[in-house]
């Protein structure tokens, strides 16, 4: 792997890892901090449950942000509309070895044959409009870490209830992914082909998406349990690729952590 976009994707781990424990927008100059376990049901083939600790961290400020997986700053900030430029890790890497040998054989594809896929950074922009029915954001990314040379676009709709002091955030969208983007996360690269595995290139395609997001204050306190829940649906394209588990349709995360805002 890229020895600087692994280590912008291990500063992206310590701020990790779920962008919707921090969507709504709040007074200026705010921190919070905390920890937690994410767990994610990989589709790649014999790779199991990945299972990563979650420091967490946000900041808001009139100008500048940092939350989840991306920071950035406001470009155009009003009670309705936000525009943003922002920079993002985008954390679908694998290496080769964490992938089952037999699993893969099973699929005609030689594990000693295949190369590591590398996390990158991205960058672009995101809109975001809200109303009293929910807010819906808009946003496109470029890799800027010569790792896919890709690009995505996103569409997400989201709606909070607030049940007593516990606000129930429900979102679903989509994502388009570029032909670049999506053969090198889940497709056959040319130097794998080179060395005698079967060609495979899903191009691009579309991701859709569900989850749920929890945020329940404990007591008084200024401490909160954050809970989130994904499931994300793999398209055609990627179910038929080599690399994938058989008949696995899609994948799932699960955050749960703790936060103290100051």
């Amino acid at each position: 792997m890229n020895p600087t976009v692994r280590m912008l994707s291990k500063l992206a781990i310590l701020v990790l890892p779920i962008s919707a424990f921090g969507q709504s927008s709040s007074s200026t100059d705010q921190w919070s901090i905390g920890a937690g376990t994410a767990l994610t049901v990989s589709p790649y083939a014999g790779e199991g449950t990945r299972v990563q600790p979650i420091p967490l961290v946000r900041y808001e400020g009139e100008h500048l942000f940092l939350r989840g997986l991306s920071a950035g700053v406001h470009l155009y900030d009003s009670d309705r509309l936000t525009f943003d430029a922002i920079l993002s890790a985008r954390l679908d890497g694998f290496d080769r070895s964490d992938l089952g040998r037999a699993e893969l054989r099973d699929n005609g594809v030689n594990r000693d044959l295949l190369s590591d896929r590398d996390d990158g950074v991205d960058a672009g922009v995101r809109a975001t409009y809200r109303t009293l029915y929910g807010a819906i954001t808009l946003e496109a990314l470029h890799d800027i870490s010569d790792t896919s040379n890709g690009y995505e676009i996103s569409l997400d709709y989201r709606y909070t209830w607030h049940i007593s002091r516990t606000a129930i955030t429900a979102n679903a969208g989509a994502s388009w992914m570029s032909a670049e983007l999506a053969n090198y996360y889940f497709g056959i690269l040319d130097e794998e082909v080179s060395r005698g595995v079967a060609e495979y290139a899903p191009g691009s395609a579309v991701t859709p998406r569900i989850g749920v997001t929890l945020n329940h204050p404990i007591s008084s306190s200024k401490w909160a349990l954050l809970g989130v829940l994904e499931y994300r649906h793999l398209p055609s394209e990627f179910r038929n690729s080599p690399l994938m588990e058989p008949d696995r349709s899609g994948m799932a995360r699960m955050s749960v952590g703790l936060s103290r805002h100051f």
